[in-house]
């Protein structure tokens, strides 16, 4: 009797372990990732019940910022493009809902140095108008659209709007976290954003140093945006130390997944 019951608990055991082996992992789909990329495999619930809104800066009839890379322009509007792709797959691994605001349908995910510049991009499908003020509302009343549905099921909502600075050639600059003035949770994102930075810098390049900085500012986006929100600047396009943040594919990825870190740990503290 014994015998048979160590014989059942053992194929019970097994066929749990032959489930497992043969469950197939979630995935999901967006192609504006590109075909290679637009598949992915969710690897995790760590964003689960979270919400993001994703706003790379400029694009459409406005390149933003322009720098020169080895007699080459570098295009704020791409490379911020680019690093938004890669935040937007980062999060959706981890299970979070994301809506990118800003897209373009052909560029995808891309691994160049030198990111060609075009005009192609839209807020959600409509054009992008050229005056600042119109281009900056259509996607804040995008967002704000969207935020009013999503914050029925989401507790946690949060938009990121990525730029790249333009200074003098010289200026070295770090990544800098911006935040609308008395915004108490926008503050704690900003702040815990440098902290998970800091940290990687310590780790990664222990002898360097991390300078950026929290602050808070009367951006138009910041004020207008309904949604708890972080305004981040990643850097100069000019200075030559800095371009290598952006041509270099690798960094880029690397800067989309510390600030995926960085709403990880400020999701944690929320919840």
């Amino acid at each position: 009797m014994r015998f048979i019951i160590v014989l059942i608990t053992s194929l019970f055991v097994l066929s749990l372990s032959s489930f497992a082996q043969n469950k197939k992992p979630r995935t999901g789909k967006e192609s504006l990732f590109g075909k290679k990329l637009a598949t992915y495999q969710i690897t995790s619930n760590e964003l689960s019940g979270a919400c993001f809104y994703l706003v790379s800066g400029h694009g459409g009839p406005d390149p933003g910022a322009i720098g020169i890379y080895q007699g080459r322009q570098l295009h704020e509007d791409e490379y911020a493009y680019d690093i938004i792709l890669r935040l937007a797959r980062e999060l959706l691994t981890r299970g979070a809902k994301v809506h990118i605001i800003i897209r373009d349908k052909k560029d995808g995910i891309r691994d160049g140095r030198i990111l060609s510049n075009s005009k192609r991009e839209t807020c959600m499908g409509e054009a992008i108008p050229l005056n600042q003020v119109a281009r900056l509302q259509q996607r804040c009343t995008k967002i704000n659209e969207l935020y009013r549905k999503d914050r029925r099921k989401y507790k946690y909502c949060r938009a990121i709007f990525l730029h790249v600075d333009s200074r003098s050639r010289s200026a070295q600059t770090d990544v800098f976290f911006y935040h609308a003035p008395k915004s108490v949770s926008g503050k704690k994102l900003a702040v815990t954003m440098k902290e998970t930075f800091e940290s990687k810098y310590d780790k990664h390049q222990p002898n360097r140093g991390f300078e950026g900085t929290v602050s808070s500012r009367n951006l138009y986006v910041l004020l207008q945006a309904a949604p708890v929100s972080v305004f981040v600047e990643l850097g100069n396009i000019q200075n030559t130390f800095d371009q290598r943040r952006f041509v270099i594919s690798s960094n880029r990825q690397a800067l989309a997944k510390w600030m995926t870190e960085g709403f990880i740990a400020d999701y944690k503290q929320v919840k």
